[in-house]
């Protein structure tokens, strides 16, 4: 599933999908949710089209933190990314986790953002947009 949420937050388009291997030109600059685990596959498919946040599923961290591995490959390239909990959001379900995830894991750069572990989603996506607009 892939949705475009019509509220916007601060400007920024919410695109929702349930796999990151969905995200296209067009999203470039946009906040990603997605279902996705963090793995080092998914940040290659956020990287195509540098959104100003992207949000993965920890998938329960994995072994050697393999669920949580896009956020260090993203904060290389200057992306924001974080993580939601497995407990708090389905994985593969982009709407759960806009609806009721729980960040888990912050990448440095959302972290320089203000973004913080234990706030929700939505209160996240807010957060990130008190920066200025990057290319969307």
């Amino acid at each position: 599933m892939r949705n475009e949420i019509r509220a916007r937050i601060a400007g920024y388009r919410v695109i929702l999908m349930d796999s990151i291997s969905l995200i296209e030109a067009s999203d470039a600059g946009a906040i990603i949710i997605t279902g996705s685990h963090g793995g080092a596959i998914s940040a290659a498919f956020a990287a195509r089209h540098p959104p100003c946040l992207v949000i993965f599923n920890d998938a329960g961290g994995g072994k050697a933190g393999a669920g949580t591995a896009a956020l260090s490959l993203l904060d290389a390239r200057g992306i924001a990314s974080a993580a939601t909990s497995h407990m708090s959001a389905r994985i593969g379900d982009a709407e759960d986790a806009w609806t009721n995830g729980v960040i888990s894991a912050a990448g440095t750069v959302a972290q320089a953002a203000g973004l913080r572990v234990g706030r929700s989603v939505r209160q996240s996506a807010e957060v990130i947009t008190r920066e200025e607009p990057r290319g969307h």
